[in-house]
């Protein structure tokens, strides 16, 4: 192999370009894309999802089983008709509001007290923490020394029945049956038998104290209504001697009322309307005897005095008649005025008679109205005063009476009460008693099986999810894609022992070349082939050591070879060299030596035993590897072989952390970043991948290596398509 001549101008390196920009934009999974995750953590999302119902069945067969005893009981509220019982025994409607009082009232302390008195569960371990065995921890602190307690200043609190009290009162419930009166009563204990008889003592316990609540509360309603009597009958009492001591003291009659007097006043009033009558028609026909009224009126008060007038003047017609005719001394005329004279005194005499008799009975009629007068003052004077002492009369009446109507409701009441004592009931009744129940109610195996396999496939994908989110490695070509925006050539499969034999790695693709692994490294070779410019210097890194990059060139070199390609491989890896171990050949002399001057490059060039390839092995290390890429040496040498070389492949360091690879990839003409599945992670691969941007070099695309066929078949990835199994066929 011709040297590159001494002093000639380097050509300057092969022109970088930049396949693509990374693609970080947000990442849409779509159904297929998801189920590939699932199937790439397939056996995380199995392991979870089998360990949690496993985990969750052996932890319900080791915890101690609880029964549940139920029992039914209807509450039905007696109606009292009597007004005082209800006063006193005022009962709600049964509202949701009644019913949830009377569940709460059912699982009061109250209830649990007597409840544990009745059931012994004071003696039971399960209440009472004081009857079970201390734990380590209590026997460990009696051991040690304390202080005695202070004597307690106040009263002492007795904390075991408390906490019994408590515990009792968690296991007992009670709520209303929806749209009833019916209270359903549980009881969680461990021993069914237990359970069952709390229940039946709680509904027990609660009917008999209703009942017996309710029989307090009559006792009572009629021990106030025997005294509110007793009193009434006292003040009864009390009004009728007040009435009778009151007539005695005034003089009243019993039976003498106000009403009395004013109907004799009335009889005195009528007799004195009729006196004053009588008195007004004596004073007429006393006027009318004086001749003060008319004829008429004198002709009916005095006849005998109108016939003696009228005898009076015929006599004096008769005499003036006489007088006239025989003239006034005439005896005749004289006889006849003399007759007129005594018939005249008698009219005078009569009319003094009957006006005489007028006076006497007006006189009498005048005294008997006075005297009316008198009796119908002092009778209003009377009635006066009978009225006023009437007044204090009726109110004790009044207040008498309201007494003995009273007592007599009371005393109906007292009657009304006991009747009802003699046949009253529960206001609550149970409808169904607790039985022992035949299965635990706690911890449900059926429920909590489903729930603990619910939870498993539920922690399973959350586990696959939280993998995913966390899995910053690359498992696919799209993956590089979008971290880094370079195409994915080859997916190199891993190889395992049995596939082997007794091959190395390195010559599989020689010695099997119908396998997919060959078919990959083919790809490879055709993708190269098929670019642009067709490179013909290609530098192979990785970001990290353990990636696969020597391996990759030399199954790529070889490949090449077996295809009639001249190819030439440059060991450019000299801190960790394996050209020489690989291919069984002395590592000195190499390139490094090559670059110091000290070989000719004939020297260096050796021939792969297998296929024949040329390759050049790193040499001798040394401090000045650096300065060894950057000097005009290695570009000499990359043109010299660029010239007589169909491929020539540079195995190069990682580029995360040597140098010489950023330098080797910025002479090559193309970069193939070597990456490894499920093992490098993102960030890496787009740091490594920036670095080799910023020196310019023509990174044309990438390799996954080391791919498990059967895993990523799993994941879904659209890659994945080459390793299913119905391309087995074309593989031998």
């Amino acid at each position: 192999m011709p040297d590159y001549p001494p002093g000639a101008a380097l050509p300057a390196p092969a022109a970088t370009s930049l396949v693509g920009t990374p693609h970080r934009g947000p990442e849409v999974l779509s159904a297929s894309a998801m189920l590939g995750i699932l199937r790439r953590h397939l056996f995380a999302w199995l392991a979870v999802t089998l360990l949690v119902p496993i985990a969750g069945i052996v932890a319900v067969h080791r915890l101690s089983p609880v029964y549940t005893a139920s029992g039914m009981l209807i509450y039905e509220p007696n109606e009292y008709k009597a007004q005082a019982m209800q006063s006193v025994l005022r009962q709600d409607p049964a509202t949701e509001a009644t019913m949830a009082s009377q569940a709460e009232l059912l699982q009061s302390l109250h209830i649990a007290q007597k409840l544990a008195e009745r059931g012994g569960l004071e003696n039971n371990p399960e209440f009472n923490p004081a009857r079970r065995p201390p734990s380590w921890t209590k026997r460990l602190l009696a051991w040690m020394p304390r202080d005695p307690p202070p004597d307690p200043q106040g009263p002492v609190l007795n904390q075991n029945r408390d906490a019994m009290l408590l515990a009792v009162q968690a296991a007992l419930h009670a709520k209303p049956v929806r749209f009833s009166r019916v209270l359903e009563v549980t009881f969680t204990a461990r021993d069914p038998v237990v359970a069952a008889a709390a229940v039946n003592n709680a509904m027990d316990v609660y009917i008999k104290d209703q009942y017996g609540k309710k029989a307090r509360a009559v006792h009572r309603a009629t021990e106030q209504l025997r005294l509110r009597a007793d009193a009434l009958r006292q003040e009864t009492r009390q009004n009728e001697d007040g009435i009778a001591a009151y007539r005695s003291r005034l003089g009243m009659l019993q039976g003498m009322h106000a009403g009395f007097d004013a109907e004799q006043v009335t009889h005195m009033t009528e007799g004195l309307v009729r006196a004053r009558a009588e008195l007004a028609n004596a004073d007429a026909r006393l006027d009318a005897a004086r001749g003060k009224a008319g004829a008429a009126a004198q002709a009916a008060i005095a006849p005998s005095v109108v016939q003696l007038r009228a005898q009076q003047d015929q006599l004096a017609a008769q005499a003036q008649a006489r007088q006239a005719r025989l003239g006034a001394s005439h005896p005749e005329s004289e006889g006849l005025r003399r007759q007129a004279e005594a018939a005249q005194r008698a009219v005078l005499a009569e009319i003094a008679h009957v006006v005489a008799s007028i006076e006497a009975e007006r006189r009498a009629a005048k005294d008997r109205v006075e005297a009316l007068e008198a009796n119908l003052r002092n009778a209003r004077d009377e009635a006066d005063r009978t009225a006023r002492a009437q007044i204090p009369l009726n109110a004790l009446q009044r207040d008498a009476d309201a007494a003995r109507a009273e007592l007599q409701a009371v005393l109906l009441q007292i009657q009304d009460t006991a009747q009802k004592a003699s046949i009253e009931t529960a206001e609550a009744h149970e409808i169904s008693q607790a039985l022992p129940p035949q299965h635990p109610s706690w911890p449900p195996s059926g429920p909590f099986t489903a729930a603990a396999v619910g939870a498993g496939v539920f922690l399973g994908l959350l586990t696959v999810y939280l993998l995913h989110l966390f899995d910053a490695v690359v498992s696919s070509g799209e993956d590089i894609r979008n971290a880094t925006g370079l195409p994915c050539f080859a997916l190199l499969p891993a190889v395992g022992r049995r596939a082997l034999g007794h091959r190395r790695v390195e010559d599989y693709v020689a010695r099997r070349p119908l396998t997919a692994f060959a078919e990959q490294i083919r790809g490879l070779r055709a993708g190269l082939w098929l670019g642009a410019h067709r490179p013909r210097v290609v530098a192979i890194t990785a970001a990290r050591p353990g990636e696969g990059k020597t391996v990759l060139t030399l199954s790529l070199g070889r490949s090449a070879k077996l295809a009639g390609e001249k190819v030439l491989l440059i060991e450019c890896d000299l801190r960790q060299p394996r050209f020489a171990r690989i291919f069984g050949a002395d590592a000195e002399p190499g390139l490094s030596d090559y670059l110091r001057g000290a070989v000719p490059l004939a020297d260096i060039a050796r021939e792969d035993p297998i296929t024949g390839l040329a390759y050049i092995p790193a040499g001798k290390p040394g401090g000045d590897m650096l300065s060894l890429f950057l000097s005009d040496a290695m570009a000499r040498l990359v043109n010299t072989v660029r010239d007589h070389y169909d491929l020539v492949l540079l195995d190069t360091p990682p580029v995360q952390a040597m140098s010489e690879a950023r330098v080797a990839a910025a002479i090559a003409d193309a970069v193939l970043l070597c990456v490894r599945w499920r093992h490098t992670p993102r960030a890496v691969l787009r740091h490594a991948f920036d670095l080799l941007r910023e020196t310019h070099a023509n990174v044309i695309g990438t390799v996954l290596t080391r791919v498990d066929p059967k895993a990523h078949v799993r994941s879904g990835a659209a890659d994945a398509e080459v390793y299913h199994r119905r391309y087995r066929a074309y593989y031998r």
